[in-house]
């Protein structure tokens, strides 16, 4: 019941100093990418149907002023490591390599541990025993992007994907994908312009990313070798050949190291090379997630290279300048709170309340979702006439392959302030992008459709500033008075509301029953 899950060493301070601000940005520069400037217009291609402009703020460095300390966050508090083995229980879907990746051992000592003749065979419920990691020097603290350049936030807004990567001439430009069965053909500016938007992740990082790894962006398709031709990430398994599965598992690896840090859920990483790196604690969470990605793919040295000044910060600046002058921080303002919210279908009418916190998108994003399921008593993906509700005031930026952006702040941008996301909605009788929408209106019949999905039902999640919303921390989601819990799991989790209490659970009863 989710959405679509497709998945080189520091110089000196002095050198890097100067280095950077000799490849800052122009404020004249009239490419493609670049920054907005001051009196111009910050949103040209404001959507139908919005009704205000979000202020769009420019760099936050006096121009010529010293870089010294930028996004100068408190020391992040790290949770402990573990000092003595643990003990798991293997749920469905487990691999060995998914539980060492969790708990930051390395296959071998996993192995080892449990003494496995097939480690390719493991038995739902068996009991898996989970060595102390073995730490080796700390990780580098150089930062590498604010958090505003990993999130499809407000400094994305202006950002024309198609020409910039037009404005390269590389294969990318010319790249078309057959992305699902229904023969649906994308350019390769759609796919990343998509894969930005499904998983709200930057498109400057995701094409960063990309061209370090490939270089995409500036070769010819005659100057790739066809290894980078089918696995421009690098991710080098058969299943995610092809563009458009290679960015989302880099869009959902990016996102998972950046809500892990944001939730203080890591104290390690585990490198691809079998060795657990303990991580730097004033890294800020956007840097966590491209050390996260480049954790997957290398050895410590690879690994140093990728996250330091001459890694993807040097293809970054390159392509669009110092990453620290997009910096809007914070993007989650002190006192955020969440608007007004109904619970997403009819009065009158018993909904199951079959997912707790997950999610939002991909299982790397925050556990930002909530999943309710249609009166039925059928099972499966069956058709249902009923209704799934706005649970707030505001206007359709997207209504496509099953997903529904609503943009509550009227701006017409799923970058800038409040967004929810319904997913799994039905085509038939759907609303259209750029409609404004009142709190209890239908935007659409529950599905199977868009994605990976076990039964009939909508997928709910919440954005801020491009920031996934955990359902299952400190800014609670809260919809007609009923307010989240999370249970520790994911999909775990209860509704409580005047001192009753509904449990999550994937299916339908009396315990999960609920209604406006």
């Amino acid at each position: 019941m989710r959405p679509r899950t497709a998945e080189k060493l520091s110089l000196a301070i002095a050198v890097l100093l100067g280095a950077v601000l000799a490849c800052a940005r122009s404020a004249n520069s009239d490419d493609p990418g670049s920054w907005w400037k001051p009196g111009q217009d910050p949103l040209p291609s404001q959507p139908a149907g919005a009704t205000t402009r979000t202020p769009f703020l420019p760099s936050t460095r006096v121009p010529g002023a010293p870089i010294l300390t930028p996004t100068p966050d408190d020391p992040h508090v790290m949770p402990a490591v573990r000092t003595k083995p643990d003990q798991y229980s293997v749920q469905p879907g487990d691999t060995l390599g998914i539980i060492a990746q969790r708990y930051g051992v390395s296959l071998e000592e996993l192995i080892q541990a449990n003494d496995l003749s097939n480690p390719n065979i493991l038995e739902v419920g068996q009991i898996i025993t989970v060595p102390v990691p073995t730490p080796q020097g700390l990780g580098t603290a150089f930062k590498v992007i604010p958090d505003s350049e990993l999130v499809y936030g407000p400094a994305s807004a202006n950002f024309n994907v198609e020409a910039f990567i037009k404005s390269k001439g590389g294969y990318l430009a010319e790249y078309q994908e057959d992305i699902n069965e229904d023969g649906k053909v994308l350019t390769g500016w759609q796919i990343v312009q998509r894969i930005a938007q499904d998983y709200s992740v930057n498109p400057r990082l995701l094409l960063a990313v990309l061209e370090y790894q490939s270089g995409w962006l500036s070769k010819t398709k005659a100057e790739l070798g066809q290894g980078k031709i089918d696995f421009p990430m690098g991710v080098r398994e058969e299943w995610r050949k092809g563009l458009y599965s290679q960015l989302a598992w880099a869009a959902n690896t990016l996102n998972r190291g950046y809500y892990l840090w944001r939730a203080g859920a890591a104290a390690t990483w585990l490198l691809g090379d079998g060795s657990v790196v303990p991580i730097a604690s004033t890294i800020n969470p956007g840097t966590a997630g491209i050390q996260h990605m480049f954790a997957s793919l290398y050895g410590r040295g690879d690994w140093e290279q990728a996250v330091g000044p001459d890694g993807v910060f040097a293809m970054y600046n390159a392509f669009f300048g110092y990453p620290f002058d997009y910096a809007i921080e914070p993007l989650l303002p002190p006192g955020l709170s969440q608007p007004h919210m109904l619970l997403p279908f009819e009065s009158g009418y018993a909904w199951a309340y079959t997912g707790g916190p997950h999610g939002g998108w991909g299982d790397g994003s925050a556990w930002a979702a909530l999943d309710f399921a249609p009166p039925s008593d059928a099972l499966g993906c069956v058709l249902s006439n009923d209704w799934v509700t706005a649970v707030a005031d505001g206007l359709i930026v997207r209504a496509e392959d099953g997903a529904v952006i609503q943009d509550l702040d009227g701006d017409g941008y799923e970058q800038t302030g409040w967004v929810v996301l319904y997913m799994h909605v039905e085509s038939r009788e759907r609303v259209r992008q750029g409609t404004q929408i009142k709190a209890g209106e239908h935007i659409g019949h529950p599905s199977c459709e868009g994605g990976v999905s076990s039964g009939t039902h909508v997928h709910l999640a919440r954005r801020y500033n491009g920031e996934w919303i955990p359902a299952d921390q400190t800014l609670p989601f809260i919809l007609d008075g009923w307010v989240s819990r999370g249970a520790g799991k994911e999909y775990d989790g209860y509704l409580e509301k005047d001192g009753h209490k509904v449990e999550a659970y994937a299916g339908r009863s009396a315990d999960n029953a609920i209604q406006r």
